[in-house]
C-alpha cells in the first residue's frame, strides 16, 4: 500500500511539473530556477542598500536564511488553496486519494525551494561571498522544521479552502499582515526584551532563528526554543492531516 502511494505521488509530481512548466525550453529546471532568480534579486538589492553587514550580521547570509523560508511559506500557502478541487478529476482513478494530491503538491514546492537553497548557498560559498555553514546539523534541523511547519499549514489551508471556498480570500491578506512578525527581516536580538518574548511565540521566528544559528553560527546572537517549535510543528501536521481527511466529502468530483 505504501509503495503504491509513493508511486502515485511520484507520477503526480511529474504531471504537475509538465502542466506548470511544460516540456520545452528549460522545462523542469524552472521549478528551481524561479525561486533562485527571486532570491538573487533580493540579495542584490539588500547588498546595495546595506553593504556587507547589517547590525553585525552578514547581509547575504541574513537574506538567504530569511527569504528562502519566506519562499516556502508563500508557495505552500498560495499553491494549496483549493488544490483538491482543482485536481478533483484525478479522483476518478481509484488509486488516487486527496492525500496523494496534497502530498505531491507539497513535495514539489518543498523540493524546489530546498534545491534552490542548496544551489544558491553553494554558489555564494564557492565565490567566497559567504562563509561555509557553521553547524550543518542545526541548519538541517532548522530547515526541516521550517518545511514541516509550513507544510502542515499548507494542508490546513487546503482543507479549509475546500470546506469553505471563501477562505481563499483571506489567505494572502493574512500572509501580508503576518510578514512583519515572521522573523524574515529582523533578528530577535535586535528587539527589546518585551518584544523578544512576544515574537518567540511565533513558530516561524523560531524556525528562522534556528536556521540562522546553524548557517551563520555563534558570530551572531540567536533566540529560539527547539522543543517548542517541534511540538507546534507536530501539532500543525496532525491538524493539517485532519483537515485534509475531513474535506474529502466536500470535493465535487
Amino acid at each position: 500500500m505504501l509503495r503504491q502511494h509513493i508511486a502515485t505521488i511520484e507520477a503526480l509530481v511529474v504531471r504537475d511539473l509538465m502542466v506548470r512548466f511544460g516540456r520545452q525550453d528549460l522545462g523542469f529546471v524552472w521549478a528551481v530556477l524561479e525561486p533562485m532568480i527571486l532570491v538573487s534579486g533580493v540579495l542584490g538589492v539588500w547588498s546595495v542598500l546595506h553593504g556587507h553587514d547589517i547590525r553585525g550580521v552578514p547581509v547575504l547570509s541574513f537574506i538567504v536564511t530569511g527569504y528562502m523560508p519566506l519562499t516556502v511559506w508563500r508557495h505552500t500557502t498560495s499553491s494549496m488553496t483549493r488544490v483538491m478541487q482543482n485536481q478533483s478529476n484525478l479522483l476518478y482513478h481509484r488509486p488516487i486519494t486527496q492525500f496523494d494530491i496534497v502530498f505531491s503538491r507539497l513535495f514539489l514546492e518543498l523540493l524546489s525551494a530546498t534545491t534552490a537553497l542548496l544551489v544558491v548557498g553553494f554558489i555564494l560559498i564557492s565565490l567566497g561571498l559567504v562563509r561555509p555553514v557553521a553547524d550543518w546539523s542545526l541548519a538541517l534541523l532548522g530547515w526541516s522544521l521550517t518545511c514541516l511547519y509550513f507544510g502542515g499549514m499548507g494542508m490546513v489551508i487546503a482543507g479549509l479552502t475546500q470546506v469553505w471556498e471563501k477562505t481563499e480570500k483571506f489567505v494572502q491578506p493574512v500572509n501580508y499582515f503576518a510578514l512583519p512578525f515572521s522573523g524574515v527581516f529582523f533578528m530577535v536580538d535586535w528587539l527589546p526584551s518585551w518584544a523578544q518574548n512576544a515574537v518567540l511565540w511565533n513558530p516561524s521566528v523560531n524556525c528562522i532563528e534556528m536556521l540562522r544559528a546553524g548557517v551563520i553560527g555563534p558570530r551572531i546572537a540567536t533566540h529560539f526554543d527547539a522543543g517548542y517549535i517541534i511540538l507546534v510543528t507536530l501539532a500543525m501536521l496532525v491538524l493539517g492531516l485532519s483537515f485534509v481527511r475531513a474535506s474529502r466529502r466536500h470535493i465535487e468530483v
